[in-house]
């Protein structure tokens, strides 16, 4: 079997897979090589027979897939690596409504993170534009929540790519540089053409999750009217 699959198979049976796409979208390459190289061995330690006596069979068997993660990771180049970790879908949730957050500044990125999730939602960070799309490919939100000012590719241009995928995305644009005139004169296209919405940093997190709610809220009922 391919090595890719198989250190695909193993890192997932491990739970370390769907915590390193996170980590991979939110913060990069490097990252995501630290926290695979480093998150093996310290299981290594914790499921080593001898500290386990009295549950030796499931510490010798854990023992055995990690060193078999050792001996993929060792005979596998990092980009290699990084395309185990780009492939296949992120988890499934139970229903709930997913949202993609693209934001490039961490104090934020935590703070929408956290607020979804307590709200209820599925979410995924993204750093910038280009991890944003790749995001999107496998996470597949329900909604886009992206900053437009970014490193790499915008979050306009990002939109963009992603209605080639899905033309009825939900998106919230969000910028601190509203009123700058190219920028605004391409939002007031794109949100009149495909009637998204906007939020001018700073903003209040209730009206954030105001928004969001509404969003798809009207959403439900142009559903109910279509009779989807």
């Amino acid at each position: 079997m391919n090595k890719k699959i198989n250190l695909e198979q193993e890192l997932s049976y491990l739970g370390l897979l769907d915590k390193a796409r996170e980590i991979y979208f939110e913060l990069g390459e490097r990252a995501v090589l630290s926290y695979i190289k480093s998150s093996y061995r310290l299981l290594s330690k914790v499921y080593h027979p001898d500290l386990n006596p009295e549950k030796q069979n499931m510490a010798n068997l854990t023992q055995h897939r990690l060193n078999r993660v050792s001996r993929l990771i060792s005979n596998m180049s990092d980009m290699e690596l990084i395309e185990v970790i780009r492939k296949g879908n992120l988890k499934k949730n139970d229903g709930k409504k997913k949202i993609l957050v693209v934001e490039d500044e961490f104090g934020l990125q935590d703070i929408f993170r956290n607020i979804f999730i307590m709200e209820g939602y599925d979410v995924i960070v993204a750093m910038d534009g280009i991890a944003g799309y790749d995001a999107f490919c496998q996470f597949k939100p329900d909604l886009v929540f992206t900053d437009v000012v970014m490193p790499n590719l915008n979050g306009i241009n990002l939109v963009k790519k992603i209605r080639k995928i899905k033309p009825d995305i939900k998106v919230i644009y969000t910028s601190g540089f509203f009123e700058i005139e190219d920028l605004k004169n391409n939002l007031n296209q794109e949100v009149l053409k495909y009637n998204y919405r906007t939020l001018a940093k700073p903003f209040k997190l209730s009206a954030m999750l105001t928004m969001v709610n509404e969003y798809f809220n009207d959403a439900k009922e142009n559903d109910f009217i279509r009779g989807v």
